[in-house]
């Protein structure tokens, strides 16, 4: 059986990170049986989390965890797609995840207030007089990580702005549709859903939350994704217009 490891249910979210519930929709998508740990990036043959561990060899990262599963079990999360569609797919994946993700990742990593709530919490168990120390180094290193990315050297105001567009772009392309490229999900579904949940999810308050749930296609498409492939999750964007699936 395929193990899962990531970083566990926390923030009001199934999984920590994006890219693990990314992981995570592709197994279930291609109705493999799977169960899931806690891990620690240092355990992961890249450093990072998610990654797999089948039959005994570790794949790391999430897009190539999805490259393993669609080769080794003759899987096609993109199976009724055109060429075309395949490369618009990939086109909005690629588009969330170099402008909308890291706009979350700020606000969740370098909002003083969200950092203490999130990630800081991650240290209560440290000697009380290390944690400071600790918090600040972990801080630090993100923040080196976000300024090589670029995300960190703009105002707040010009990263919700970045924001914003990719989430304009994702409504007008959902338009009536269910999931973005038709009556059912794609691969590419794994990954807007899961930043478009971390954008939304009430436990951390930033300007971008506040922008992403004024666009009502986008949470009713977040809460179809939560029915279809985490029905037991107790999901809450903070807001009563829109209603889960009976």
């Amino acid at each position: 059986m395929i193990v899962l490891s990531g970083g566990g249910a926390a923030w009001g979210l199934p999984e920590i990170s994006p890219f693990v519930t990314k992981t995570e929709i592709h197994l279930r998508m291609a109705g493999l049986d799977y169960s899931k740990r806690q891990a620690h990036p240092d355990e992961s043959p890249k450093g990072q989390i998610p990654f797999i561990d089948d039959g005994g060899r570790l794949i790391g990262d999430s897009t190539f965890i999805r490259f393993h599963i669609e080769g080794e079990y003759g899987v096609d999360l993109d199976g009724d797609l055109t060429p075309f569609g395949r490369a618009t797919a990939m086109a909005i994946e690629m588009m969330c995840e170099h402008e909308l993700a890291p706009a979350v990742g700020y606000f969740r990593w370098l909002t003083p207030e969200n950092f203490e709530r999130g990630p800081g919490m991650w240290f209560n168990d440290a000697p009380a007089e290390m944690r400071a120390e600790l918090k600040r180094g972990l801080q630090d290193e993100v923040r080196k990580v976000m300024i090589a990315r670029g995300i960190a050297r703009h105002s707040e105001a010009e990263i919700v702005g970045l924001a914003v567009r990719s989430l304009k772009a994702l409504e007008v392309f959902l338009d009536k549709k269910p999931f973005l490229m038709g009556d059912e999900p794609c691969g590419a579904d794994a990954f807007v859903f899961a930043t478009l949940a971390a954008a939304m999810t009430p436990y951390f308050q930033s300007p971008l939350r506040d922008e992403a749930v004024k666009f009502p296609t986008l949470v009713a498409y977040v809460t179809r994704m939560f029915d279809r492939f985490y029905p037991d999750f107790e999901w809450d964007a903070g807001i009563t217009e829109i209603k889960r699936a009976a």
